[in-house]
């Protein structure tokens, strides 16, 4: 076994890295992240429409195992990947996949695709906090104003919807917790990503959550049935918003980092809000208005350059 592989081994697995790219974001880090918002964005127009006909476990294990299909076909997901790397892609594949994708379609039978969307905007704040923990060094001012202000306009965005029923506020709560674990995930995503590249990561962190959601899944059967519209809506789910979308995220979090990377989760509320208006006729609160405002000047703030942090391989 080489050094390399060996100090790979005594890694800690929940660690993370800096972005390989700390300049102000350029034309591919905006073109990766407008991907994510936009196939991102659409995943929840098309959980909703899934759940006319599907149950929720079986939504979250389709779109695992479509997926992780489509990744097989990439060459460049079969890349090899060291032992030692093993033990991070299989939390990676627990922690942004099997958890989340099963707490939003539950989520989204108490709430609509727009709410859900817009409640995604608290993921890079989750994800800046546990960069801060794992690189036990703060944020520089205006990536902090950026944070708190993201912060401020998910409250504005939760906070309304949340208070008109407990079923709302139940929904609303999942919702929060996916976006914690997807904090994490975008962390521990930097250091495989820069390591092994994006496919060959992503493919096996779905197959893992293929495997795992697959129980759920078949059990879902049962309180499920065929109708077009919903299984074609599964089907670009997961192919497009799980295969490339999860592809593309990886790539701009090893380009980024995770602090920066997680603006993207910023634009995926207006590409849901406009969707769910536009496609299911759902309604947006006043006060969620000027909350899309203020997170997405978070998000500007947030994009900016970065500071160089000092390596230490003990942290990693």
């Amino acid at each position: 076994m080489s050094q390399e592989s060996t100090t790979a081994g005594r890694r800690r697995v929940p660690s993370t890295a800096q972005g390989s790219r700390l300049e102000s974001f350029g034309l591919v880090e905006w073109a990766l992240l407008g991907g994510v918002a936009l196939i991102w964005g659409s995943s929840f127009l098309l959980i909703e429409i899934g759940l006319e006909s599907l149950a929720p476990a079986t939504i979250t294990w389709a779109r695992a195992t479509l997926g992780f299909l489509a990744l097989v076909a990439v060459p460049a997901a079969r890349q090899p990947v060291d032992r030692a790397g093993y033990p991070r892609i299989v939390l990676l594949g627990f922690i942004w996949v099997v958890i989340p994708f099963l707490l939003f379609p539950i989520a989204q039978q108490h709430i609509d695709s727009a709410l859900t969307g817009m409640l995604n905007a608290a993921t890079p704040i989750f994800s800046a906090a546990v960069a801060t923990v794992l690189l036990r060094s703060l944020p520089r001012l205006h990536q902090a104003a950026g944070i708190a202000l993201g912060f401020a306009g998910t409250i504005a965005i939760g906070l309304p919807a949340a208070r008109l029923s407990a079923d709302a506020a139940w929904g609303v709560l999942l919702v929060v917790a996916a976006t914690f674990f997807y904090g994490i995930a975008l962390n521990l995503a930097v250091p495989l990503q820069q390591r092994y590249g994006a496919p060959a990561v992503m493919m096996r962190a779905l197959g893992v959550a293929t495997a795992a959601t697959a129980p759920f899944g078949l059990a879902g059967l049962a309180d499920s049935r065929w109708s077009l519209g919903p299984v074609v809506a599964v089907t670009v789910l997961g192919v497009v918003g799980t295969g490339a979308g999860f592809v593309l995220m990886a790539a701009l979090v090893g380009r980024a980092g995770a602090t920066r990377a997680g603006v993207a989760i910023y634009f995926i509320p207006l590409v849901a809000m406009v969707l769910g208006v536009a496609v299911r006729s759902e309604v947006i609160l006043a006060l969620q208005w000027p909350g899309i405002a203020i997170v997405l000047l978070g998000a500007w703030l947030t994009s900016r350059h970065e500071p160089k942090i000092p390596h230490n391989p003990a942290l990693h």
